[in-house]
């Protein structure tokens, strides 16, 4: 990457609708009950280990590109960005 660019993030929610998955599917992926995954995408700043080696399987995506934290956080982020380029 060239100085000063920054590295895109989506979050997990944004990973799974780029694919299509209902939650309850990808749940069944990882093997976790949907509302746990619900839970993940909300805040994902404390995802296990077990779940972390899997999102580049399942979701096609490197752990790299994933924002790991408060949803609504990076969001919040993402809008402040926009706001200065303006």
């Amino acid at each position: 990457m060239k100085g000063g660019e920054k590295q895109v993030h989506i979050t997990l929610r944004a990973a799974r609708a780029n694919l299509g998955l209902t939650r309850k599917e990808a749940a069944k992926l990882f093997n976790i009950h949907h509302e746990t995954l619900a839970n993940y995408e909300a805040d994902s700043s404390r995802v296990p280990r077990s779940f972390f080696v899997k999102i580049e399987k399942i979701y096609g995506i490197s752990p790299d590109f994933i924002y790991f934290g408060k949803e609504e956080t990076h969001y919040y982020k993402l809008r402040s960005q926009l706001k200065q380029h303006a």
